[in-house]
């Protein structure tokens, strides 16, 4: 799949991939989720509702970024996860909170 840089693209491109359900989760992203009571479906929510606040076009392990989002009960989920392939590869999944997040957007 070609390069794409712009937030509104890499969020069009994964919520359409949401939409057909070409998502994969690592072992460690399922891990993450189970620890943290995070659904498949809530994790889909958030990619549908998220923006990118993070970009990692150039990353060593491939173009990747970080989505925030909420659920559909409001929690706010931070998705880490490719952006050039042709299924997402979903790399972890968790909840922003202190001691490294002073709220959803923004790191400490």
């Amino acid at each position: 799949m070609g390069e794409i840089n712009s937030s509104e693209e890499i969020v069009s491109r994964l919520r359409q991939q949401v939409r057909n359900d070409a998502v994969r989760i690592t072992l460690h992203a399922n891990h993450e989720m189970n620890e943290e009571s995070i659904s498949y479906s809530s994790m889909a929510q958030a990619m549908l509702t998220g923006k990118v606040i993070e970009n990692y076009p150039t990353h060593q392990r491939g173009a990747c970024c970080l989505i925030c989002g909420k659920d559909a009960s409001g929690r706010f989920l931070h998705i880490c996860c490719t952006t050039s392939l042709d299924v997402i590869i979903v790399i972890t999944a968790y909840e922003p909170k202190l001691p490294k997040w002073l709220d959803p957007y923004n790191r400490r």
